[in-house]
């Protein structure tokens, strides 16, 4: 496993601390879009071009899913909430999952 380190140092994070109360998550956007390639990547041997529909409900950030989107991701959506999180992203049509097991029959 590669190691992790963090992009800036503990001064630079006692000052994010001080403009940010905590707790907060700090997420690594080059990490992501590394990681979305290489998943994409891995598939690439499939003659049908390859696409991952990324559990909204696993992460429902909507600067997250943007980048995923991005990086040729679709979202996989159980709710009325993450279907409008992942359009906001810019995640539409065939982009889309729907995978609901008991969705209310105004959605």
């Amino acid at each position: 496993m590669t190691k992790k380190t963090l992009p800036f140092n503990q001064n630079e994070l006692k000052g994010i601390i001080k403009q940010y109360p905590t707790p907060f998550y700090i997420y690594d956007e080059e990490a992501i879009r590394k990681n979305a390639r290489r998943l994409k990547a891995s598939f690439e041997w499939q003659p049908r071009q390859f696409m991952n529909f990324f559990a909204v409900k696993a992460l429902p950030n909507p600067y997250i899913l943007k980048i995923l989107a991005e990086e040729g991701m679709g979202a996989d959506c159980s709710s009325m909430a993450e279907l409008i999180l992942a359009e906001k992203a810019g995640i539409k049509g065939r982009n889309i999952m729907f995978t609901s097991n008991d969705t209310p029959l105004v959605e």
